[in-house]
Parts: C-alpha cells; structure tokens; sequence
C-alpha cells in the first residue's frame, strides 16, 4: 500500500474497521464499483469471506448494492456511517466502565478477605509519590497509561523520558482535562510524545490508570470523580488487572493520535495551527486552547474559521475528519 493508504488504514483501524474490511474499503474507493467476484479476486489475502467483509462495510455504512441484480458494490458518502461508528465506539466505552466495576464487585465477592492483601495494596497520602515511582523504576518492556489530573508528581517527566531512551514503550490516552493543566501539554505531553511516546487523546476517560508490563497496575479516581484524591490503588495480577487491560485497550482504540510536530515540513499548515487541531481533538475548551498557544480567543477563531474555510468543514467534527485523513493530527 502506498503510505496514504497506510495512514488512512491506521484512521479506519481506530474507528472499529477490520483488517479485511479496510483493504476491501480502499479498494473500492480506488476502483469504483466492483463485483464480489471482482473484490474476492483483488483482496486474496483476507481471514473472512467476501460476503461477511462486504456485510460489515455495508453495516457501518461505508458500501452499498449497486446495480439492478444488487451484485455490485460501490463506497458510500461516509458522513452518517463514521458518525454511527463514533457513536458506537463511544457506546462501547461506558459499557467497559460498566463491565470493570462488575468485576471488581465479582473479584470482592469471590476472593476471601485475608487472601486479598497481596492482590490489592491501598496507599495513601505521602506514601503514593514513593510507591508510584518504585513501581515505575521496574519497568522492562511497556508502559500502559489513561492519563487525567490530579497529578502525584509535578514537572516534567524526565522519568519517561529516560525509560524511552532504554527501550521501554510507552502507549498513552490523554483526557481533556489533562490538556486544560496550565502547561502540561507543552512541558510534560510534547516533550515525551517527541520522545517517543505513542498518545492519543480521548473526550471521555473511565479512569486514571498506568498499568506496567501487563502484571501491576495504579489506578485512582480522576478529577471527574473527585477534586482532592489521596488515595491509591495498586493491583497485582487477577481478574481486576485483566479487566482494566481491557478497558485500556478499548479506549486505545478509540482514541485519535496525538503528534508533536509530525509533518511540519508541509507547507499547508502553519505550527500553531497544527497545534489548534491537536488542541481540538483533545476536547479542551476554547479558552484552555487559546492560553497554550498564548493568543487572544479572537485569534483563536479567526484562525479556527481559516481552517474551516480551507477544508470546507460546516462543524468541528467535520474539520477533525479532514484532519485524521490529512494526518494533519
């Protein structure tokens, strides 16, 4: 696949298409409409029929029958089908919240008192700084972390920082109200995702969470569900580790990419306007976007209605789309 394609399987991947859907999707979107005969011989390489690629594709709305005898298959506007898609996703993110609360009811329920103290550690007060920074000091390979105030540990993360130079990876889904934090964008978020972080950024995050190399996990409220948190949890594998593995993976998927200064060569965009964009599909308020880029709410939108000109965008959402495709983000 040329790397446009590539970029917009990896948009497709996040919004729930299948591997096979997407070669099948972009295919169409190359050649037009095309038999089933025709795709089937053209996208070999598949793990599911033709018949069930083409369901899904006409499922999430992006493909439709053409034709008198319906044996035809051609793409479709894709507005209202990624608009059902989001929906969806976001569907599917209350009901992981729903389903990690039920299991850590069940895993309450199911495990004796007195067996549960090596499971389940609580900290609090001072005590969480330490136990925090001992528990990420240990990691070998990956770092998993839904990321949201309060913050433990202020300042830069020069911790990160110096696991990324080691070869520790680090996945990371950013909340909003991270972003809304005077100057953890550009002193904390930019300098790890330059570095080597992988983030995304989510309007609506179930928890705070960082889970390390698949076997411990830190998890507290975030600032959604409290103002002041001293408390932590920290938890060693069972079926609440697996549960919250889950959860982070879904919202992983459903999240869009976060870049520090991913293409600026082209010409097309000026820096603070990638920035606005980044700003934007973080969900942060206007007031929050135009104090990190340090101009007036008057630039701000003057600079938002330039973007929106350009790309022929009548909504944010719509402008976000364009962005994705352009991987202007």
């Amino acid at each position: 696949m040329s790397t446009t394609d590539t970029e917009r399987a990896d948009h497709l991947r996040v919004l729930g298409l299948s591997d096979d859907e997407i070669k099948v999707y972009q295919h169409l979107l190359r050649t037009g409409p095309s038999s089933v005969t025709e795709l089937d011989e053209a996208v070999p390489d598949r793990a599911a029929s033709i018949d069930a690629t083409l369901g899904g594709l006409v499922q999430a709305g992006l493909a439709r029958r053409s034709g008198s005898d319906h044996s035809r298959y051609l793409p479709v506007p894709p507005d209202a089908g990624l608009e059902a898609m989001t929906l969806r996703r976001e569907s599917e993110l209350k009901q992981a919240r729903i389903e990690v609360l039920n299991a850590y009811d069940e895993f309450r329920r199911t495990v004796h008192n007195e067996s549960t103290t090596h499971l389940i550690e609580v900290v609090t007060g001072n005590a969480i700084v330490e136990r925090i920074r001992q528990i990420k000091g240990g990691a070998q390979r990956e770092i998993l972390a839904i990321d949201s105030p309060p913050y433990y540990i202020g300042g830069p993360n020069q911790e990160e920082i110096d696991h990324l130079k080691r070869g520790v990876s680090y996945r990371v889904v950013y909340s909003p109200e991270s972003v809304e934090v005077p100057g953890y964008l550009t002193e904390n978020i930019l300098p790890c995702v330059e570095a080597g972080e992988q983030a995304r950024v989510l309007p609506d995050v179930p928890a705070k969470l960082t889970i390390i190399d698949g076997s411990i996990a830190f998890v507290s409220m975030s600032v959604r569900d409290t103002d002041v948190n001293r408390s932590l949890l920290i938890i060693r594998p069972s079926s609440l580790l697996t549960a919250l593995i889950g959860m982070f993976e879904l919202c992983w998927r459903n999240a869009l990419p976060l870049h520090a200064s991913v293409g600026t060569e082209d010409d097309r965009l000026e820096p603070i306007e990638r920035r606005l964009l980044a700003l934007l599909a973080t969900g942060a308020a206007d007031d929050t976007i135009a104090r990190t880029l340090g101009i007036s709410r008057r630039t701000f939108f003057r600079y938002l209605e330039r973007l929106m000109n350009r790309t022929g965008a009548s909504t944010r959402f719509q402008l976000a789309l364009h962005a994705a495709r352009e991987n202007w983000l």
